[in-house]
Formats: structure tokens, C-alpha cells, sequence
């Protein structure tokens, strides 16, 4: 036991003597050699600045074909991604209810009409006045002779009074008989009942008479009666044609037809079933206007502007990017929670292929709606600039931008002005000169006039 510990003391000390001499040697290196670090050059070049941001293709203006009214749509035999002709009929309210609907609102229309005409025939009512005139004009005469005849009777009954009169004075003086008082007295009584006989009729006759005379104006009134329901019924015609032509509309509005040449690219509905109307049924397309939404943050949107250069990338779009051209800049903003947990406020901005470059990727690419890419906006650049790699530039204790460049084999501090400046690169405007070598990346433990060597020069960019 006692040789096993004597040993591992001998291993620790066999140990702690390399670790000695290997310290020592690193040391000597680095203070000989320099420390090794990752370095680039200063360059002139052009230089671009953008902003970069995740988008999705859309359509500015997707049709959506809906139920114009409730009703009983008919199956839809369209497809999602099946193409379609500008009046194609693209899906149907059951024909025959809206035929009945239609025959219904015609029949109304009809009877009005029929009503109408019957209403308008005053040929009768005209022939029974002409015929109520002449009754009035007889009655007229009746009365007349009824008066005639009462004032005859009057005279009759008058003379017979008297002649009994004279009888009864004759009698006492024997000129006259009572056979013949007797037939005065039977004289004037039947001249009297003859002449209550005739009382009555002209009464008669005469009520006779004011009945009639309101027959013709009775006729008259039924004519203007009639006119006035013309009127009424005008305006129910009036209003039958409306709902006739309400109908008939909404029988050509049953066929829907597609406003334009394009693409199913979604379907809602399938089955025959009732539906109340506006429930969309179809969503249309030209996928010839796709565009591209992307949302960037407010604080780069101020330096977005209408017309700026773009270039479209990512696997829908193949390997190599595509041109394309900034169309518009929300004027309003929206709060974006982002996928960190961060509240973000966020500007829709819309960017548009250049010319002749959608159509390829429809054909080569398959391009669709709400397919995921990438856009990045060029907001300025510069051809003849001097350039830096961007991750040589980090901020000192003053927040001035600063590189390690070297000179004489040693990293020296060296404040500098920048101008553009992107994911990749940066534009240095004071401080540098072309040629000179900057760290790339440096480390944090890295302090001015540190003895450095290059391990590896990057000047790709």
C-alpha cells in the first residue's frame, strides 16, 4: 500500500510539471506569436440597405361568390384549383322555385289587370242611366197627368156640391124631387171619393217620382266609385310588377356566373342545402395578381417607401430570388404580439413582382395564394462605398461604433462613422482606410494593443 501512494504522488507531481511547461509555452506563444483571431480587410464595393421580413403571397382583390338571398342552392360541381372562364356559371338557386316565385308574381299581375279592364267597362252602368232618364222623364209626364186628373176630379166635386146645394134649396119649393136629391147627394159623394182617389195617386206618383230622380245619380256616383277603385287598383298592379320584377331579378341573380377569368381557390360549400343569403359559397381568384403582405416593424417602415426595389426569395420561389418592386406602405400601424412574447407595432407592406416575373413561377413553381416567402426592401445603397463585414463593429462604453483594426501585429481601438448598413455588411464613412485589416467577431476578452495574428482572413461577404 505504502508503494501505491508513494506512486500517485509521484503521477501528481509528474502532472502538475507538464501543466507547468504547457502554460508556460502558451504563454510565450501568445506573447511571441499573438493571440489568433478571425480578421477581414476593408474594401470598397457597393453596399445596399434593406429590410428583410418574413411575407405570404395573397390577392388584392379575392372575388367571393355568396348567395345573393336565401334559398335552396343546388350542388357545386367546382373544384378548389380548377379554372374557370370569365360568365362561367359557377353555382345555382334551384331553378324551379324560382320559377314558381316568378309564375306566382305574374299571376297576380294578370289578375289586376283582368280587374282592370272590368273595372274600366262602364257600358251597362251607362245604358241603365239613359234608361233611368227616360223613366225619370215618364214619371215626369205620370205626375203631370196625375195632376191633371186630380184638378178635374177637384172641378167635378166642386160642381157636384154645388149642384146639391141648389137641389136641397129647390126642395122646399117643389121644383125638384127627392129622387133627385137623392142622386146629387149620390153625385157628389162618388165625385168625392173620385177625387181622394186622384189625392193619392199624385202622391204616389210624386214619391214614385223622387225615387227615380235619384236613380241616374245613383248611377253616376257607382261610375266615379268604379274609377276610384281603377285607382286602387293601379296601385296594386303598380306594386305586383314591383314584386314581378323583384322576382325576375332574383331569378337572374340565382345563376351565378364568375366576373372574371381565374381559379377556384376555396370551396365552402359542396351539397344541395338551404342557405340564408351572403353565406359564401366560392372563393375566386387571378393568381396573374399576386402581390406580397409582409408586416415590418414601424421603426423601418419610415424608410420604406412606394417604388423601392425588392427582391422575393425562399423555397416557393426557387434558389434564386426574384425582382420586385414596393407598391405601398400602410398609413396605420398594428400591434403584433411576436413569437418571443414581445409586443411589437407592426405596418402592412404590400410588394409587387416585376414585370414578367410571375409568370414563370406560376408555371415552373406551382406559385399559389398564401404560400410563405421572404422579402427584402431595399431602402438605399451605394455602388462606390468603403465596406466592412457588419459583425466587425460592436459599440464601446461611449455607444460609439468601434472596430479592433491592427496595425503593427497588435488590435488597436478605433472609433469609426457609419453610414449604410446591413445583416452582412457596413459602410464606413471616417476612421478606416481601404485595405486595412479589422477582427471579425472579436472576443470579449480582447483589449487594445493585444498582440494578435490572423488565423483566418474573411473577405467574403
Amino acid at each position: 500500500m505504502m508503494g501505491n501512494a508513494s506512486m500517485i504522488r509521484w503521477m501528481f507531481i509528474l502532472s502538475t510539471v507538464v501543466a507547468a511547461t504547457l502554460a508556460v509555452a502558451a504563454t510565450w506563444w501568445s506573447v511571441t506569436r499573438g493571440a489568433p483571431v478571425q480578421a477581414t480587410r476593408v474594401e470598397r464595393g457597393s453596399i445596399r440597405q434593406f429590410v428583410d421580413e418574413r411575407g405570404k403571397t395573397r390577392l388584392p382583390e379575392p372575388v367571393l361568390i355568396t348567395m345573393p338571398f336565401s334559398g335552396r342552392i343546388e350542388e357545386i360541381q367546382l373544384g378548389e384549383g380548377q379554372a374557370v372562364r370569365q360568365g362561367d356559371v359557377v353555382a345555382q338557386v334551384s331553378p324551379e322555385d324560382l320559377a314558381e316565385e316568378v309564375a306566382e308574381a305574374v299571376a297576380v299581375v294578370e289578375r289586376l289587370e283582368a280587374s282592370l279592364v272590368e273595372t274600366a267597362d262602364v257600358s251597362v252602368e251607362k245604358t241603365a242611366k239613359n234608361q233611368a232618364d227616360l223613366y225619370v222623364e215618364s214619371m215626369q209626364s205620370t205626375v203631370a197627368a196625375a195632376e191633371a186628373k186630380l184638378r178635374a176630379a177637384k172641378s167635378q166635386l166642386d160642381y157636384a156640391e154645388t149642384y146639391l146645394g141648389r137641389v136641397q134649396r129647390l126642395i122646399p119649393a117643389g121644383a125638384e124631387t127627392e129622387d133627385d136629391l137623392e142622386r146629387a147627394k149620390l153625385a157628389q159623394i162618388e165625385s168625392e171619393v173620385a177625387y181622394r182617389q186622384d189625392v193619392l195617386n199624385l202622391e204616389s206618383q210624386k214619391a214614385l217620382q223622387a225615387a227615380t230622380v235619384l236613380m241616374p245619380q245613383m248611377l253616376i256616383e257607382y261610375m266615379v266609385r268604379k274609377g276610384l277603385s281603377a285607382d286602387v287598383l293601379n296601385k296594386q298592379k303598380s306594386e305586383a310588377q314591383a314584386r314581378l320584377r323583384a322576382a325576375r331579378l332574383r331569378q337572374q341573380r340565382g345563376t351565378m356566373v364568375s366576373p372574371c377569368d381565374g381559379v377556384v381557390l376555396e370551396r365552402s360549400v359542396r351539397d344541395a342545402q338551404y342557405l340564408s343569403g351572403g353565406t359564401v359559397l366560392l372563393r375566386l381568384g387571378q393568381l396573374e395578381a399576386l402581390e406580397v403582405e409582409t408586416d415590418v416593424l414601424s421603426s423601418d417602415a419610415g424608410r420604406i417607401r412606394a417604388g423601392c426595389a425588392a427582391e422575393i426569395y425562399g423555397p416557393a420561389i426557387g434558389d434564386a430570388p426574384v425582382a420586385g418592386v414596393v407598391h405601398q406602405v400602410y398609413p396605420a400601424g398594428f400591434t403584433k404580439i411576436s413569437s418571443l412574447g414581445v409586443e411589437q407595432q407592426r405596418v402592412t407592406v404590400i410588394v409587387r413582382f416585376a414585370p414578367g416575373v410571375l409568370p414563370p413561377l406560376l408555371h415552373e413553381r406551382n406559385l399559389g395564394v398564401d404560400y410563405r416567402v421572404r422579402v427584402r426592401m431595399i431602402t438605399d445603397q451605394q455602388q462606390d462605398a468603403m465596406v466592412v463585414s457588419r459583425s466587425a463593429l460592436f459599440r464601446n462604453a461611449d455607444g460609439a461604433w468601434t472596430v479592433f483594426v491592427i496595425r503593427a501585429g497588435r488590435a488597436r481601438l478605433q472609433e469609426v462613422e457609419v453610414g449604410l448598413m446591413n445583416d452582412e455588411q457596413v459602410e464606413i464613412i471616417a476612421g478606416l482606410q481601404p485595405s486595412e485589416t479589422v477582427i471579425v467577431a472579436p472576443e470579449n476578452g480582447l483589449t487594445d494593443g493585444t498582440r494578435v495574428q490572423v488565423a483566418r482572413r474573411d473577405n467574403g461577404r
